[in-house]
């Protein structure tokens, strides 16, 4: 599934997107990051969180390691 970069999602299909794209998040994680800080920039329409799918890729984009070939060079 392709998701347009402008598109707004709610915090569990945000939560969904992300996973499907490879970085395993849950709602859960996002309303902590909402609540304390660290995660994806957000809008609220009444109630509801809604994220712009470029921000919250580019988060977790942005949380990813460079590459690396053995654990030595993670440290």
């Amino acid at each position: 599934m392709t998701i347009s970069p402008d598109t707004l999602l709610t915090r569990v299909k945000t939560a969904e997107a992300l996973t499907a794209a490879g970085f395993p998040v849950s709602p859960a994680t996002l309303a902590t990051k909402a609540t304390r800080g660290g995660g994806p920039a957000f809008s609220k329409f009444g109630p509801r969180v809604l994220y712009r799918w470029c921000d919250a890729l580019e988060w977790a984009q942005g949380r990813t390691t460079p590459v690396v070939v053995s654990t030595s060079e993670a440290a």
